[in-house]
């Protein structure tokens, strides 16, 4: 009888977990839209200083030494905020609720069950 309660239990709780794990996940999303919008606005904001000091030395946006610095400030500038992308869509991966089947758990216990 304990381990009917028990796998009742379990399937009473997955509802619990899943709620957990979706109230999770969504803050996992507002947490990488926010990082997005942070990279936007430092990308923007280190491009922009990095053309004014070009402006300011007499260079011209038609360059290709100019692009190319750009390029790689932009790449240095969005790598943490794209890690730390990549490491919250792991979490968002490994955040799964187990399901547990009752009917299953019930079979795999029929002998005790009966007997």
């Amino acid at each position: 009888m304990g381990q009917i309660i028990s796998d009742v239990t379990d399937v009473l709780n997955y509802q619990n977990n899943k709620k957990a794990n979706k109230e999770t996940k969504k803050q996992i999303l507002s947490d990488i839209a926010q990082s997005e919008q942070e990279k936007q606005n430092l990308v923007k904001r280190v491009l922009g200083t990095q053309r004014a000091k070009y402006g300011a030395s007499g260079m011209t946006t038609n360059g290709l030494t100019e692009d190319a610095v750009l390029t790689r400030l932009k790449k240095e500038t969005e790598k943490p905020y794209d890690d730390k992308k990549d490491a919250n869509l792991k979490k968002i991966k490994n955040t799964k609720t187990a399901k547990k089947n009752l009917l299953l758990a019930a079979l795999s216990h029929l002998d005790k069950l009966i007997g």
